[in-house]
């Protein structure tokens, strides 16, 4: 897998065997094998090289793996939305008896009831006494859902970049901490909050020195 630079263009390869590597040197809990990663409404034929790929490059990652008694490497599920491919890549990578497995390629483009349905489908079929992780997702109502469908475990950058851009998300709702009414607010930033930044900051203080911040960058 080949990727071009952000910061100078210059190209580098990643490999299965690479990215153990880095992964086994940098001391990762959860280890993530390298997978052959599409959105799920790109022609079939992809989706299905992309599936395939992927449980052969879990093998690769397998032997590479150099720490597996103390770095869990986890199998990442693809196949689009194509119930047939997921039940395949499910059924080839749980003979692999990783001590995890993580649904992949979602959040692509497909439609929330496609998406749901390809994440109950795959918690259907993956070992209920193991972690099952769904990628890139951050929305409260994706995260809901999908616990409720069996899923343990998400991320996404959602939460993060919306922190960077100076959104607070609170069970009120979300604050934008740059409204210049927020300057003159000298509450919490989310009354009733027990959390350290609550209960140690208001939402003014955090206001101007996320307006520091931004001006610094």
């Amino acid at each position: 897998m080949t990727f071009k630079s952000h910061i100078d263009g210059r190209e580098f390869t990643l490999t299965p065997e690479r990215s153990m590597e880095i992964q086994n040197k940098i001391g990762s809990d959860i280890m993530m094998q390298l997978d052959d990663v599409v959105p799920a409404v790109v022609a079939p034929e992809r989706v299905e090289e992309a599936m395939y790929r992927s449980v052969r490059w879990l093998d690769r990652c397998i032997k590479a793996h150099s720490k597996p008694e103390s770095q869990n490497l986890f199998a990442i599920i693809q196949g689009g939305t194509n119930s047939e491919l997921r039940t395949k890549c499910c059924e080839e990578m749980v003979k692999r008896d990783t001590p995890g497995y993580a649904i992949g390629g979602m959040a692509g483009g497909e439609d929330k009831e496609d998406f749901w349905q390809t994440v109950a489908h795959c918690c259907e079929l993956l070992p209920k006494d193991k972690p099952r992780y769904v990628m890139g997702i951050g929305y409260a109502e994706d995260c809901m859902i999908s616990a409720m469908l069996g899923a343990d475990m998400f991320d996404c950058v959602f939460a993060t970049r919306t922190a960077r851009f100076g959104t607070a998300f609170t069970k009120y709702g979300m604050i934008k901490v740059k409204r210049e009414a927020c300057l003159s607010n000298f509450g919490p930033i989310s009354e009733g909050c027990e959390c350290y930044t609550c209960k140690n900051f208001s939402l003014a203080y955090v206001s101007n020195l996320f307006r520091k911040d931004s001006a610094a960058l």
